[in-house]
């Protein structure tokens, strides 16, 4: 008889190209303080490839999954994000898609305080018994 498992919990992070790795470590930070720690980080495919974001995962020992956003509903509407990305917040929508089917989140989007990066946090769905 095998252990239940947990439910994963991922963080979702979007960042500007020319964020510092100082503004992912503190915005998941602040994400974590809120939700507990994450078993994974997820973004886009472009932004996974990110040096700052692979030092991120490589520090946390974390695996980074890239995902497509577009078209995943979210709380949070960014008009801008939405043009570029096809979601109002890739940071949620990441998340959510990295988390899978029946993925909720369980922190919103958080800005870091330079405004260079965002985090959201989902959570898996329980799994069955």
């Amino acid at each position: 008889m095998s252990a239940p498992r947990s439910p994963t919990r991922v963080a979702g992070l979007g960042f500007r190209t020319t964020a510092p790795l100082a503004a992912l470590r503190a915005v998941l930070a602040e994400a974590e303080a809120i939700a507990g720690s994450v078993t994974a980080l997820a973004s886009t495919p472009g932004k996974t490839r990110a040096p700052q974001l692979q030092a991120l995962a490589e520090a946390r020992a974390l695996p980074c999954h890239a995902v497509c956003v577009s078209g995943i509903a979210t709380p949070t509407q960014s008009p801008r994000l939405h043009a570029l990305h096809g979601t109002g917040s890739l940071a949620e929508a990441a998340a959510l898609a990295a988390a899978g089917p029946g993925a909720t989140l369980v922190v919103t989007r958080i800005i870091s305080s330079d405004g260079m990066a965002t985090c959201a946090i989902a959570q898996s769905k329980e799994p069955s018994p």
